[in-house]
């Protein structure tokens, strides 16, 4: 299975490498953002969905089968759960889900809160080839629109996307138009240019 088709069955979107005002601000579920300092409604199934993610890219990376598992345990203990727990830490009470260590649970709460998960999200971007990790310090370019780039067109540095987009190779993806090609053909001219420029400098 590639990158791609797993990132597919995953609704969690992983935060963006790049400046820290990426950073600074990680991404919700979809259809949880923010409003008027509400916080976000998450699901027992979204939860488990992120659990099971995390047991599949830790299996992946060849982790602690006993780790693996613990995952999938709690993934099925949500599942199982007769409420939501948004409700249930609402009150301020633990989860009734057998075999959850502290870290886990601190997890859990987090991606309720917040609707994201930092160790989600820094565990997904580890596992990106090197070359979509690349693409991600461009700006407008995200762990999936790097992975669809790189598996769909063979993009994996600024000039390759520089090149596909004066083309028009890009806007013929499907989600992708003329205007987000624009975006991204103007992210990869800066960075190009940032280059040429370092360049010329060290040559001086």
């Amino acid at each position: 299975m590639s990158i791609m088709q797993f990132t597919q069955t995953i609704h969690i979107i992983p935060s963006v490498v790049g400046s820290r005002s990426k950073l600074a601000k990680q991404p919700t579920l979809p259809g949880l953002e923010l409003e008027a300092e509400k916080a976000p409604v998450v699901t027992n199934r979204q939860i488990a969905e992120v659990l099971s993610s995390i047991a599949s890219l830790l299996e992946n990376q060849n982790s602690n089968p006993y780790r693996i598992q613990a995952y999938r345990n709690a993934a099925r203990g949500v599942l199982e759960l007769t409420e939501q727990a948004a409700e249930t830490l609402a009150r301020g009470e633990e989860l009734p889900v057998p075999g959850l260590g502290r870290r886990l649970r601190a997890r859990i709460k987090e991606l309720v809160q917040t609707g994201t998960m930092t160790f989600y999200n820094d565990l997904f971007i580890q596992s990106l080839p090197p070359a979509a990790r690349k693409l991600m310090a461009l700006d407008h370019v995200g762990p999936h629109t790097a992975i669809r780039l790189y598996e769909e067109l063979n993009i994996d540095t600024p000039e390759k996307l520089w090149w596909a987009a004066q083309n028009q190779h890009i806007r013929g993806l499907s989600g992708f138009g003329k205007r987000s090609e624009a975006r991204l053909q103007e992210a990869a001219a800066r960075v190009r240019k940032s280059s040429s420029t370092v360049s010329l400098d060290g040559a001086a």
